[in-house]
């Protein structure tokens, strides 16, 4: 029965908290299983972390302590102290970008009972001059469809809390952990604090910006790719604010065309384009157009020359995309081919211009 006896009932606590403790332990899991099966389920993106944790019982009687008890013992209301102790078993998810917490956020509230959300995030932007962690709070329990499969059927009683912050936000609330006396301040380190506490929002912000940015460059590689045109036209084909200098969006797009079949790797298609450029600094996505465009046909009837003779060889279209260039420009491109492929080529369009 509740009272108003702290000492009898910060007992009772450490009776419930050691003969459950096992249980917390399991249901902690259970949850962190379903929501990572939710979110992978789902068309969130990338989530760098979710892990939980088991709230160590001093920490919940300091908490209950700090936070309840002096207004519950004015207002002579009984209590027992697992029942304000909403983050016992606490989940928490790191989102690579600050606006998948709302999307965390709304596939959690799809599945689970929600009990009570705390926006960090508007609390402290709301706030002028203030600074601190920001995230998104959820204390939420199992929904009944979950609560009532066998599996999760012993943990349908026991909430838990889970935090949503994103990657930035995850690391200054390491940083803002770490500062002291935050209400006592004074105002000249609170001024610097508030500048760091600005350049990681900004950091956040910006890190959303360029993945919009990278993402539509994307889509304009491979969703719009470049149409048949001779190598005069396609100087044109630079869009307002592309630079004319090869890049991976724009290697994308014109190899994406000679291609449409292969699935171009981010990093593979970043360390080549590095390697073009090493041989070729002022080296332009036209050109590259145009060296394709110009060379393709004689490599594709040598790629497939080169398959018949070795079958369990490959020639890839990066390999293509080489011997194209060192067909356009082979003072230049010596070396985007190994010496073996190299000579190898070179005996076959000797052979090729003999029969000519």
């Amino acid at each position: 029965m509740p009272s108003l006896n702290f000492e009898q009932e910060r007992r009772n606590f450490h009776q419930y908290y050691d003969a459950n403790r096992t249980l917390f332990e399991k249901a902690k899991n259970a949850d962190i299983s379903i929501i990572a099966s939710l979110i992978k389920k789902s068309d969130i993106g990338e989530v760098t972390k979710i892990e939980g944790r088991v709230k160590d019982k001093a920490e919940c009687i300091k908490k209950f302590h700090r936070k309840y008890q002096s207004k519950l013992e004015s207002d002579e209301q009984p209590y027992q102290i697992k029942d304000y102790i909403s983050d016992l078993i606490g989940i928490r998810i790191v989102c690579l970008y600050e606006d998948q917490i709302a999307v965390v956020s709304q596939v959690l509230q799809r599945y689970f009972k929600i009990i009570d959300v705390t926006d960090k995030i508007s609390a402290v932007e709301s706030t002028e001059g203030s600074f601190g962690y920001k995230g998104l709070h959820m204390d939420l329990a199992l929904s009944d469809e979950l609560a009532e499969q066998p599996k999760y059927h012993p943990y349908a009683e026991l909430t838990f809390e889970v935090q949503i912050r994103s990657l930035i936000q995850d690391a200054w609330s390491v940083l803002d952990h770490k500062i002291k006396y935050k209400k006592s301040i004074p105002n000249d380190l609170r001024r610097r604090i508030n500048v760091l506490s600005a350049l990681f929002e900004l950091a956040d912000r910006e890190f959303k910006e360029i993945r919009n940015a990278t993402a539509e460059l994307i889509q304009q590689a491979t969703v719009e790719p470049i149409e048949n045109s001779t190598a005069e036209e396609d100087t044109t084909l630079d869009t307002k604010g592309n630079e004319k200098l090869i890049n991976a969006f724009s290697f994308l797009r014109v190899a994406g065309h000679f291609f449409r079949d292969f699935e171009f790797e981010d990093y593979k298609v970043d360390g080549f384009v590095q390697d073009i450029l090493k041989l070729a600094p002022d080296f332009e996505k036209s050109t590259l157009h145009r060296s394709l465009l110009e060379n393709m046909k004689a490599v594709r009837e040598y790629s497939a020359e080169f398959l018949a003779e070795d079958p369990d060889s490959s020639f890839s279209p990066y390999t293509s995309i080489r011997h194209c260039l060192y067909l356009y420009d082979c003072k230049t491109f010596h070396r985007i081919l190994s010496r073996v492929a190299r000579e190898r080529f070179e005996v076959w369009l000797d052979s090729i211009a003999t029969q000519n």
